[in-house]
Parts: C-alpha cells; sequence; structure tokens
C-alpha cells in the first residue's frame, strides 16, 4: 500500500511539474517572438555610449540564441561587437561596470586587448568599480586599460595576485577504508593526485608554481604598461594589498574616486551632453558582414561523445564539446565552397578520447579539403582540449590560456568496504573474461585487470602523442618530453611549440585570413557552424526534454525514499566514470 501512495504521490508531482514546464515554455515562445521583433528595430542612437556589464559570469562563446532573451553575454562576441563599434560614427564611447569579485585571466585578457583595440579609433573607455574586493588580478586587468577607472569610495582595492587552491581526498579515503585505484601517463597528469596523494608531489608543486609565475607576470606586465607604472612598483604594490580607495588613487591604480551615478554621468558628458543614449553591448546589431566567408565552430566544455550543449537550454547549465556536432560542422564547412578558412574556437578541460579523436579527424578532413584550420583557444584548451586542436595549421592562444596536459588517467575508486559501514553490499556474478570488473567500485583490481588497464592507456597516451607529433611537425621524442601531463600558459606553450600566436578571438581572424590569401583590410563574413537554433526548434527541444523527464518522475521519487539511494548518491559524488574523461585534466581553481 505504502508504495502505491507513493507511486500516485510520484504521479501528481509529476503532472503539476509538467503543467508547469509547459507554461513557463509557452510565455517563453512568445517572449522569444516579441523579442525578436523588438531587435530588428534596435538601432543605434546617433550619440551612443555603449555599456558592458562585466559583474555576471560569461560564456567563452554563443549563448545569444537562448529562448527566453539574448542569454548570457560571451567573450567572441565582446569582441566581435567592440571590434565593430570602433568603426561606427554613431559609438561615442564605451562605459564598463567592472567585476568586483572574480573572472578567468583569460576572459579577462582577452577583453583587454579587445578595449585596446577599440579605443585606436580615439573612443572614450570609461570604467567603474564597486570595489576590487577579489584578491585575484583578472578583474582588475579586465578594465586596466580604460581611459579612466573609477572606484566607489566606501570600498577597498584588494587585488595581490594569483592563487590556486588544490583537493586532496587521499586521507578522506584512507580514514573511511576507500581505495584509490590510478594509472597515469606520467608524473605531471595531477588529475590523479586529488584521488590518491595527501599532499603536492614534487612534480606537482613545481608545475602549478611555475603556471602561477606565469600568469603573475603577464599580469603584472599589463597592469604595467596599461597605468604607466614600473613592473617592480606593481608587484609591491600587491604585496602590500589591500589598499583603501584613496590609497589607490594616490598609487595611480584608479584615477577617480565616485559613485555608479556620477561615473555614468561623467561618460554621458564626454559623449558629447544630454542627447546621449546608453546602449547595452548585448543590443548593439553585429553586422557578421558581407565578405569572403569564414566559418566560426565552437567547442566549449568537456569533450564528450554526441551532442554538444551549448548553455541556449534554460534549464542546464551544462556546457559540452559534443563529438557529432562538432566533427558534423566540419564536414558542412568543408564542403561549403564559399568558406576560405576556418576558426574552430576551443575552451575545454577536455573528456572523452572517443570523442577527441572523432574531432581530430573532422579537423583532418576539412585540411584535406583545401580549407585552413585556425584554432583560436579560450579559458583553457587542456589534455583532449589540445588534442582536438593538434593538427590544425595554426594555433593562437591567449598568454593566460591554460593548455597542454598531454597525457592520460583512468581508474576507480574501490568502495565496497567503505559502504559496508553502512550495511550496503553488492555481490557480483561474472560471465566472460575477468575485465568485466575492471570499472566495478566492489572489487579491487586483479593483477591481469591493472596491467591489461595499463595497456589501454598506453595505447591512448602512443595515440594522442602521436597526433601531436604529426600535426605540430615535432620529433615524437621531443612530444614524449614535454608530454608528461604538465599544464602550461599559452606564454609557456609557444615557448616549446604548442602553439604559433599569441592572441585572442580578433588574432585567430587575422590568421584565417593570411591563410586564406584574403587582405587584411578586406571585411570577411563570420559564419556560424551548426546555425543557432530557431526558437521552434528550442521549443521542440524543450518539449523532447521535459517530457522524457516526467516520465520517468515517478520512479524517481520512489528511488529517492530508499536509504540504499542515498549511500549511492554519496558515492557518486566521487565515483565518477573516469574511462570516459581520460583526456582531461583536473584544473585548481585559480583565485
Amino acid at each position: 500500500m505504502r508504495h502505491f501512495f507513493i507511486s500516485l504521490l510520484g504521479s501528481v508531482i509529476g503532472f503539476f511539474i509538467a503543467m508547469f514546464l509547459m507554461l513557463i515554455l509557452f510565455f517563453g515562445i512568445i517572449g522569444a517572438i516579441v523579442s525578436t521583433a523588438g531587435k530588428t528595430t534596435t538601432k543605434s542612437h546617433s550619440s551612443t555610449v555603449l555599456t558592458l556589464d562585466l559583474r555576471h559570469s560569461m560564456l567563452d562563446h554563443g549563448g545569444n540564441n537562448s529562448f527566453f532573451d539574448n542569454g548570457p553575454s560571451s567573450v567572441v562576441s565582446i569582441v566581435q561587437s567592440l571590434a565593430q563599434a570602433k568603426n561606427d560614427k554613431n559609438i561615442k564611447g564605451l562605459f564598463i561596470r567592472a567585476n568586483s569579485h572574480g573572472m578567468s585571466a583569460q576572459q579577462a585578457g582577452e577583453i583587454r586587448l579587445a578595449i585596446i583595440d577599440f579605443k585606436s579609433s580615439g573612443k572614450f573607455v570609461i570604467a567603474h568599480a564597486q570595489g576590487f574586493e577579489s584578491p585575484s588580478l583578472s578583474p582588475y586587468i579586465a578594465v586596466s586599460a580604460a581611459d579612466e577607472i573609477w572606484l566607489q569610495d566606501t570600498t577597498n582595492f584588494a587585488v595581490a595576485g594569483y592563487r590556486a587552491e588544490i583537493e586532496f581526498l587521499g586521507g578522506v579515503f584512507e580514514k573511511y577504508d576507500a581505495k584509490a585505484e590510478f594509472i597515469q601517463f606520467h608524473e605531471y597528469k595531477n588529475a590523479v593526485n586529488t584521488y590518491t596523494k595527501k599532499t603536492l608531489t614534487p612534480a606537482h608543486r613545481t608545475a602549478m608554481t611555475e603556471l602561477l609565475q606565469s600568469l603573475m607576470d603577464t599580469g603584472v606586465g599589463n597592469i604595467a604598461n596599461d597605468r604607466n607604472l614600473d613592473k617592480a612598483a606593481v608587484t609591491n604594490l600587491l604585496k602590500d594589498a589591500p589598499h583603501s580607495a584613496e590609497s589607490a588613487k594616490e598609487l595611480r591604480l584608479i584615477d577617480t574616486l565616485g559613485h555608479y551615478a556620477s561615473a555614468r554621468d561623467y561618460a554621458k558628458k564626454q559623449a558629447g551632453g544630454d542627447d546621449v543614449h546608453f546602449q547595452s553591448i548585448g543590443d548593439y546589431d553585429l553586422d557578421t558582414g558581407s565578405g569572403p566567408i569564414i566559418a566560426f565552430i565552437g567547442g566549449q566544455g568537456a569533450v564528450m561523445e554526441g551532442n554538444s550543449q551549448d548553455g541556449s537550454n534554460p534549464f542546464s547549465n551544462t556546457l559540452s564539446m559534443g563529438g557529432d556536432t562538432v566533427s558534423q560542422a566540419f564536414i558542412k564547412a568543408a564542403k561549403d565552397d564559399k568558406v576560405k578558412a576556418i576558426i574552430f574556437r576551443v575552451s575545454s578541460p577536455g573528456g572523452s578520447p572517443t570523442a577527441s579523436d572523432q574531432i581530430w579527424d573532422a579537423v583532418n578532413r576539412a585540411k584535406k579539403a583545401g580549407k585552413p584550420v585556425v584554432v583560436s583557444m579560450g579559458q583553457y584548451a587542456a589534455s583532449g582540449g589540445y588534442y582536438v586542436a593538434a593538427n590544425a595549421d595554426k594555433i593562437v592562444a591567449m598568454p593566460t590560456t591554460i593548455t597542454g596536459s598531454i597525457g592520460v588517467y583512468g581508474g576507480k575508486i574501490y568502495l565496497k568496504d567503505t559502504l559496508a559501514k553502512f550495511g550496503y553490499n553488492v555481490e557480483a556474478i561474472n560471465l566472460g573474461g575477468e575485465y568485466g570488473a575492471v570499472y566495478s567500485a566492489f572489487e579491487p583490481w586483479s593483477q591481469g585487470n591493472r596491467a591489461a588497464y595499463h595497456n589501454v592507456l598506453e595505447n591512448i597516451y602512443d595515440d594522442f602523442t602521436s597526433r601531436v607529433a604529426d600535426g605540430r611537425g615535432i620529433p615524437i621524442e621531443r612530444v614524449r618530453e614535454i608530454a608528461k601531463g604538465r599544464v602550461w600558459t599559452g606564454v609557456q606553450a609557444e615557448e616549446i611549440g604548442l602553439v604559433d600566436h599569441l592572441g585572442g578571438f580578433a588574432k585567430a581572424v587575422e590568421v584565417a585570413k593570411y591563410l586564406a590569401d584574403i587582405d587584411d583590410d578586406t571585411k570577411v563574413h563570420i559564419k556560424k557552424f551548426p546555425r543557432d537554433l530557431t526558437p521552434a526548434e528550442q521549443f521542440e527541444q524543450l518539449f523532447n526534454v521535459t517530457a522524457d523527464a516526467t516520465a520517468n518522475l515517478e520512479n524517481l521519487q520512489i528511488l529517492m525514499q530508499s536509504r540504499e539511494f542515498e549511500a549511492l548518491v554519496k558515492a557518486q559524488t566521487i565515483l565518477q566514470n573516469q574511462h570516459n574523461s581520460a583526456l582531461s585534466v583536473a584544473l585548481p581553481e585559480i583565485k
């Protein structure tokens, strides 16, 4: 009887959730239609100041085709908009709301370059911050090239440097009788250390220290250049952090003390007075151009088999680079006679070896079809994220892009003794070879399974290093010297031959035009592959997801009542399908 009422309750809840989601979708599509209609009339006023709000999280690219609204901003769209706006006679300047708490070093650096380019046309840039409360350099670097930086006088300038915090679970597993069984190629493939160690190994410490130092050197150099300060002076200022707003002004780190409203009024005055219109950069009509076509193919998030998830689903913030989606985009772009070159934007920590190789093959096919391929690296392009980029004609990375990690790891966490403490037990019946238990969390590796799994990972490592050697034209012996799983910044990667040029998306366009024999001053049309879904297509996609979720809700309600479910949820936070993400890198949080 109890199960009957649980099932009934699950069905009722499922029905009301489905109805609620349908209402949201209905009003969402109406809103999307209205929003789309409104966009057609959005024009720049004859005296316009663009506004850019950096206080919210950003995608690397895409996001503008969100079903309900314009979606989150992206680094690439900001770069494209500012590049166009610098030649728009109606745009008088740019007003920025600075990020107070944190953003990635790459995002900050690429936005900084876009600001410098925008200023080259003689237009002004004013930034206002309600405090630089994060010790990280990145929020400040994003606006350090502004003509004037305003800071609210009751806040702080806490910018101090970069810090990495790395988790270790070895002691936790030991305490609860769990055993981490992993194999790594090689000592710098530090994702394994999170599970197997209690503290930093010498290799891990060396790699992370040099990575952070490279980020610091780049950041200090940018600040010194933008604020006309000596590098040593900037370093000392960071060591003495935090500073009061008044002190930050005296030290020439900011220019003016004042509130947002005053800074906005000042920007309005700089643009010419009362008849000035403020327009969000997200509402600025971006003209993709009418000249020669350069294809844009994007991949962000973990490399996965199947289709990409681009953040356009309002019920999920998951991002992934799907092997099917990206490879099909390359196939279509390669077949398009009008496409002169392809820019492949990658921002990924890695993932599936099979999906990575699928994308590698698609890049290779496009090159054989005569399409130059330029990779533009975003926040990171590590492990599988580097694999997919390795055979491009040219690779462009930001100085602060995290890349490399040419290596592989895999394994599992043996949890049977841990779960036994909760009274949970699993007995197995295995038919066929003993390798059937290789991924089981309830049986430790036998000597044979460890050897077999080692061979699997070694084959992946051999394939990975061979792909890098062939794609980059580097002897395999040299690749294996640097391919021990170590991550590098873009600056470091250029020095060892893993990257060709330093720069952002704009630099990638410049390189693509050169490879396609397009003159520097010729405007190009950036065409996205695959195209964005229409509101109706997004509605259909969301309806299918909602229907599937409702159909399974009743079983989920029953399952959630069990103690076994609670035990497995706890275990699942640790036990992940490592065999499906062998080409990945566990990046520490860099603050």
